[in-house]
């Protein structure tokens, strides 16, 4: 299916805007401190094959690294291609549905004006295909299978911190979801939390989808919700990995954890791709953190806008990221500071920032499995909270993978590891060594049927033979506290406990 005409149109060129500023209430110097709001986890749907689902998130990674180290990036008919070629490979694949239209799979035409990347759910009614495997290393984990099957969000515990806010988990692991209020009355929206990008949007009212008809069972955001919405008549448009909005830039009020921004500039999308109209999208917009120079609507990202406004102490964004498995849902993204009680500050790492375009991309020391050193020196990595899996140079992925027993290449671009997998990757930032759980490692199973059997790696290949870009996304960010700071222009790490 194609986007409507108009759409298109839209997305072929980019207006310039004006720099427009946040009118904040300033607190008293005691009051100034940092917010922390939970992280929920998106739920994957499941009228996909695992299989499929997996080449949907290693083509969405190799668009969103291609466009992040400034290279050509794939065209939609390989991507396409490589779908096709995956579901074909799949035993009894007439029951495996490639997707949706060509948006749905991040093949939306024209060049992408930003390097983000929405993350996407399979959908429900499958939750019979998953046999109950025991938790850990014994195979893929039940509660990930069950969250895989249920296509919901599991909601954060509340926040140890007064001041912070959970992030809800999306499916098993694939994405991490905060609530904000916006508007008067205030209401809550739903945002998925992206470190790779640096726009914030939610839908509008009378929001018109790609695919035709009205934008999905979400909450909207105009004039007759708000009586604080005030439309600044210039328009935006973001392009993701996978799927596009377009729409209006306007301020309204926004609060975190009882922190009031009235009057902050971001924009409301009047036309969604299918990736985010649709109901099974569990969230109703998305709250980019990358530095706001990326940002397509010209406008400052909520972190800054919080710090220059003094509701915050400087522009730190930190993020505790869960784990389904463990059940503990204390995922936390903090505004301000660090949560100096989610990590060992022993082991706290500094990084500068290396990237001049707006992510955050710090050097990659080293790389063992097992304590095996790979030699993979002069690295750098992209951290990125929208990118679920991690995309390495080829060269690097396989050497990684021969270290792993029982790992194979699945011959495009991708790796299959046992799921009862063992093998420790381990990660070397700032001299200090983060190890990911092997749990983390094993993405989803091969077979819905074996959990047991194969699963298919968390880590893939990504298109440049010699290059030296990582995109480092949740699978190794669950496993290490993760902090950004613009006004010193770093990244630090941290051991969690």
């Amino acid at each position: 299916m194609q986007l409507v005409s108009p759409f298109i149109a839209l997305l072929g060129s980019l207006l310039a805007l004006s720099v427009l500023q946040a009118n904040a209430i300033p607190l008293a110097p005691e009051q100034i401190g940092i917010v922390t709001l939970p992280l929920k986890r998106i739920a994957m749907r499941q009228d996909l094959h695992p299989q499929v689902n997996l080449q949907r998130h290693i083509n969405r990674s190799h668009r969103r690294l291609a466009r992040m180290t400034g290279r050509e990036e794939p065209s939609s008919e390989l991507l396409l291609e490589r779908l096709t070629k995956r579901k074909a490979h799949i035993d009894g694949s007439g029951s495996a549905r490639i997707g949706y239209a060509g948006a749905k799979l991040g093949l939306a035409k024209g060049p992408p004006e930003v390097s983000t990347n929405a993350q996407e759910k399979p959908a429900a009614n499958q939750a019979n295909v998953f046999a109950v495997g025991q938790d850990g290393n014994d195979g893929f984990s039940s509660v990930d299978a069950q969250a895989l099957a249920d296509n919901t969000l599991t909601p954060a515990n509340t926040p140890t911190d007064s001041d912070s806010l959970g992030l809800d988990i999306e499916e098993n692991d694939v994405g991490y979801i905060a609530t904000v209020q916006m508007g008067t009355p205030p209401r809550d929206f739903k945002l998925l939390m992206d470190s790779g990008s640096a726009d914030l949007w939610v839908g509008a009212e009378g929001c018109v989808s790609a695919s035709g008809g009205d934008c999905g069972n979400h909450v909207f955001l105009g004039s007759q919700s708000s009586s604080s919405f005030v439309d600044t008549q210039k328009s935006f448009q973001v392009t993701y990995g996978t799927g596009a909005v377009a729409g209006d830039i306007i301020t309204d009020n926004l609060a975190f954890a009882g922190l009031q921004l009235p009057g902050h500039v971001f924009g409301v999308a009047t036309e969604e791709s299918l990736d985010f109209s649709s109901d099974q999208t569990t969230f109703d917009g998305l709250m980019g953190l990358a530095q706001s120079l990326l940002s397509q609507q010209q406008t400052p990202t909520p972190v800054e806008a919080l710090a220059s406004a003094g509701l915050i102490k400087e522009a730190i964004t930190s993020y505790k990221i869960s784990r389904l498995a463990d059940e503990k849902n204390d995922g936390e993204v903090t505004f301000g500071g660090l949560d100096t009680s989610k990590f060992d500050q022993t082991t706290l790492a500094t990084l500068p920032n290396v990237n001049t375009q707006g992510f955050w991309e710090g050097a990659l020391d080293d790389v063992s499995v097992n304590g095996q050193d790979l030699g993979l020196q002069g690295r750098t990595a992209i951290l990125d909270t929208g990118t679920t899996l991690m995309i390495a140079p080829p060269a690097d992925a396989a050497a990684i993978h021969q270290q792993i027993p029982g790992s194979q290449s699945d011959g495009q671009g991708g790796f299959t590891v046992p799921c009862t997998n063992n093998a420790t990757v381990t990660l070397t930032f700032g001299g200090q060594n983060f190890d990911i759980d092997p749990r983390d490692i094993a993405f989803s199973p091969i077979d819905p049927n074996d959990p047991t059997g194969d699963c298919a790696s968390g880590i893939s290949s990504g298109e440049q033979n010699g290059a030296n870009e990582w995109l480092v996304g949740d699978v190794f960010l669950k496993n290490a506290y993760f902090s950004t700071d613009v006004g010193r222009n770093t990244i630090q790490l941290a051991k969690l406990v």
